[in-house]
């Protein structure tokens, strides 16, 4: 209704995912790079998650658009019902027409068709977006497609893209195999405030827009609180305050035209907006419970401190301008740091000279932390397992790789890893030795 109104040749902000409407913000870039060096050095498994409206499938168009020619492309998009379904699917997808009855039939089918594309020296890419609907036998064939390969490469460059609840799914217990074949991971998260601005003017200039259309500061402010950032909130309520300015007749769109349009748009999509006095009453809420802590620690008795210490139990302490850190203390109900014969190959043991380590993940069991080690082997720094057992009666297998002297020097083993293993969740953690024992078993 609006386009001729502003000058424009198409609507700035439709929910369509346009890949010429992709804005590269620092997470959007960092995303894209992930996903072509995966591709580069032919990886097998890529995985792509992130909130519902992050901009997902607006970065799969794109990728489509930067991938060589011919390169052959199966995007799947939809759900499907059973195995077959889904390689029939792939297979017409990739310009082939199916012709075996069986799942047998039709995985042959396809391993000739990218040995041939091998030979030529193309590796097809298969594409699923919304990867979270598949039903665990779906996701264990998706795994099943990685096994086509030669002696020297992966035949097939897999990427999966789904909202946060895939990333969960994926650490079940079934599906560990799959998870432990992805090899490159990022979370697209939303924007931040600061980049709505220019979100906004890239996709007002993309549509035609000369610079006519302003949004005011108090507008901007309003956009950041209904959206949070996300792209596809933003494109909602930028999309109506564009309408609300076309009827009173403005280029100038104020913070009073966003609120309307946010609130026509919760009416009609039901987006909850939590009140004022409600998020007051939060922070209220948080700075009360903060100074009866304070009271608890100052006034009340010994034994009163230990029963609500259960409610409250410590791990790990971080801080956001240093690594993580970690306390190591004895383990007087299990003497041993780790169960044999893990226990003399990779038990940590504390240095004083060397107090900084990366750590890599932690595991239900001894046998998950040892095969990470082994998918880490190919690393010069040693790996170690270090046990926690948590004040609940739990127990963790923690991953640790190297030992280090400065910060700096963890750093920069941090970036390695990341780099020869695309483990996004690496962190760097200061060691800190408990009382009476170097011996870690936290």
């Amino acid at each position: 209704m609006y386009e001729e109104f502003y000058g424009l040749k198409e609507k700035p902000f439709s929910l369509t995912p346009d890949p010429k409407f992709l804005y590269l913000s620092s997470r959007h870039r960092e995303v894209m790079e992930y996903l072509n060096f995966g591709l580069l050095q032919r990886e097998g498994f890529i995985l792509i998650t992130g909130d519902i409206g992050t901009g997902k499938t607006t970065i799969c168009r794109a990728l489509l658009n930067r991938l060589h020619e011919e390169t052959p492309v199966a995007l799947l998009l939809n759900p499907f019902s059973s195995e077959g379904e889904l390689l029939r699917y792939i297979l017409s997808d990739l310009g082939i027409s199916p012709s075996g009855q069986t799942k047998l039939e039709l995985l042959e089918e396809l391993n000739r068709f990218l040995l041939r594309q091998s030979s030529a020296g193309r590796v097809p890419v298969l594409i699923i977006d919304e990867a979270q609907n598949l039903s665990f036998s779906l996701l264990e064939q998706v795994r099943i497609l990685s096994n086509l390969e030669t002696e020297k490469e992966k035949l097939l460059q897999i990427i999966l893209v789904g909202q946060e609840e895939l990333r969960a799914k994926l650490k079940l217990s079934k599906l560990r195999q799959l998870d432990q074949r992805i090899s490159v991971r990022y979370h697209l998260r939303p924007l931040d405030r600061k980049e709505i601005p220019r979100y906004i003017d890239h996709r007002l200039m993309v549509a035609g827009s000369q610079g006519g259309i302003s949004f005011s500061g108090g507008a901007l402010r309003e956009i950041f609180n209904f959206s949070r950032g996300v792209p596809r909130l933003i494109n909602m309520v930028c999309d109506r305050t564009l309408l609300n300015g076309y009827v009173k007749g403005d280029y100038r769109l104020s913070a009073a035209m966003v609120r309307q349009a946010a609130k026509t748009l919760r009416d009609e999509e039901k987006i909850p907006l939590i009140p004022v006095r409600i998020r007051l009453a939060a922070v209220g809420l948080v700075l009360f419970l903060f100074f009866l802590g304070v009271l608890v620690f100052f006034f009340f008795p010994r034994e009163v401190k230990e029963s609500l210490k259960s409610f409250f139990p410590q791990k790990f302490s971080s801080s956001a301008k240093g690594p993580q850190k970690f306390q190591i203390s004895p383990d007087k109900s299990a003497p041993n740091a780790l169960p044999k014969p893990a226990e003399k190959l990779y038990a940590y043991r504390f240095d004083k000279s060397l107090p900084y380590t990366l750590h890599v993940g932690s595991y239900r069991t001894e046998e998950m932390a040892l095969e990470m080690i082994q998918n880490l082997e190919a690393l010069s720094h040693p790996k170690y397992i270090s046990k926690l057992v948590s004040p609940e009666g739990g127990v963790w297998y923690r991953v640790l790789v190297g030992k280090f002297k400065t910060q700096k020097e963890a750093q920069e083993a941090r970036e390695e890893v990341k780099k020869k293993k695309g483990l996004e969740s690496v962190k760097v953690m200061e060691v800190i030795p408990g009382e009476g024992s170097n011996e870690p078993h936290s």
